[in-house]
């Protein structure tokens, strides 16, 4: 039997089953932890489990971990075919949309119950628009951000990005930033743990990266922005934001000019976000030339 042939078997009688079918339904609205999907689908963990391994083995989910928590998404590459069956799920149907009221619940609860909930004043819808001015220019393809903490960052700009990953080390920022991009309906949206010094990817892999208020206290700036440099592609850029003090910022300019040509990163000026009484410092860089041509 060719390959295909046995695959399309395989995807049709894993699918041939409510729950299963509920349970992708549900990774389709974002990443989803075993807790949650055992909480909405009414199983005990280990017979979701079960069926989410089945998944998994079809092709039609895939399981990673993150920090002590196990999550499910869809397939970042899906097959032909497993997109054709996904598309034919009848996702207005009455369990279905049922299904997806109780996950956003539970990811609404999650914010609800914050002490501190996300808000933003006028220095970050500054600091926001120039963001936004920023990726007029070129297309954001690929978006890492680095210690993206909640997400605002994901939150503006993911429905623009081809792929968009945010990174944080605290893994109780990065479960409020899952349900923050839920309830704001972005679910392409990936959260890893990640340090900055050994980021979990692969050369080349990103087109726009930001590093959000990460340089400032980081023991060492010129690692952070080699590691960044390594992921980033040719032509890409990297947005790094640095919050002010008191000071003007004519001490951290220097210093980031200096990080960045030790890191071997062409870096434009930097922007004081806003103009009077600015909170943000913000400029771009990118690679003095292709990988190819330094070779």
């Amino acid at each position: 039997m060719e390959n295909a042939t046995a695959d399309l078997l395989l995807q049709l009688r894993t699918l041939g089953d409510a729950t299963r079918m509920r349970l992708v339904a549900l990774c389709g609205q974002g990443e989803c932890s075993v807790s949650e999907l055992t909480r909405v689908v009414g199983l005990s963990q280990p017979r979701t489990s079960q069926q989410l391994k089945q998944l998994c083995d079809a092709g039609l989910l895939v399981r990673f971990r993150d920090g002590k928590r196990i999550f499910y998404t869809l397939p970042r590459r899906q097959s032909s075919t497993a997109r054709q069956l996904l598309a034919l799920m009848p996702l207005h149907d009455e369990q279905f949309r049922r299904d997806a009221v109780r996950l956003r619940r539970l990811r609404g609860e999650l914010v609800g119950s914050d002490e501190m909930p996300m808000s933003e004043d006028a220095a970050d819808r500054d600091i926001h628009r120039a963001i936004l001015d920023l990726t007029v220019t070129a297309p954001i393809g690929d978006l890492l951000d680095v210690g993206c903490g909640r997400g605002r960052m994901l939150k503006l700009l993911a429905g623009r990005a081809h792929r968009a990953v945010g990174v944080d080390i605290d893994s109780s920022a990065r479960q409020m930033a899952r349900a923050e991009l839920m309830l704001a309906g972005l679910p392409g949206c990936s959260l890893r743990q990640g340090d900055m010094y050994q980021l979990p990817f692969a050369d080349a892999e990103f087109d726009t990266i930001i590093l959000d208020d990460v340089l400032g206290t980081a023991e060492q700036p010129v690692a952070v922005l080699r590691e960044a440099a390594r992921l980033l592609r040719d032509n890409g850029r990297l947005f790094i934001l640095m919050a002010l003090s008191n000071d003007p910022g004519d001490a951290l300019r220097g210093a980031l000019a200096g990080w960045s040509a030790s890191a071997g990163l062409r870096l434009a000026p930097a922007r004081a976000v806003p103009k009077t009484d600015p909170h943000w410092l913000l400029s771009v860089a990118t690679m003095p030339q292709s990988r190819d041509a330094a070779a």
